[in-house]
């Protein structure tokens, strides 16, 4: 998708190669980032996994790089399939605009629902993920207090034999 053929002399106005040519260029700078940190992390996830010294896995550069793998996530999965969506409607118009502006209309209304449907769910998937992570943690804490109480417990009715 990042070769391009245009017929000479054309129509297009420039404004528009620039939007396709940033876009372009965004596209495969988000992917190609995204590819770098799998590949350099990945690696190193799969050979911590396979160690039972938890001072080691705690350790592992993947754990102080979580933020930059979640950055990969998001670059590759959520903007990289949104550049994706308006790289395609932006090439409908730069290709159909000598020789069917109904066509490029059509691509572009078909888009912007599908992007629109996108960005929802999108949304809705992150928030989902974000109330879990809280509601893991509230239970996680609610089992370290019960335990800690129990641990007291014990320890008072020692304390008191």
């Amino acid at each position: 998708m990042v070769e391009l053929q245009i017929n000479e002399p054309t129509a297009v106005p420039e404004w528009l190669f620039v939007m396709f040519a940033v876009c372009t260029t965004v596209l495969v700078s988000v992917h190609i980032f995204a590819l770098m940190i799998s590949t350099y992390l990945l690696p190193n996830i799969e050979a911590v996994s396979k160690l039972h010294i938890s001072r080691l896995v705690t350790e592992s550069p993947h754990e102080r790089m979580r933020g930059f793998i979640e950055l990969a996530w998001a670059f590759s999965t959520v903007l990289g399939l949104f550049l994706f969506l308006v790289e395609v409607a932006i090439l409908c118009w730069v290709k159909f605009w000598d020789y069917s502006f109904t066509a490029a209309t059509a691509s572009t209304i078909i888009v912007i629902p599908v992007l629109i449907v996108f960005i929802a769910f999108a949304v809705h998937f992150y928030h989902s993920l974000v109330v879990y992570k809280c509601e893991s943690s509230v239970t996680d804490m609610n089992e370290l207090e019960s335990i800690k109480r129990n641990l007291d417990n014990v320890t008072m009715g020692q304390s008191s034999v």
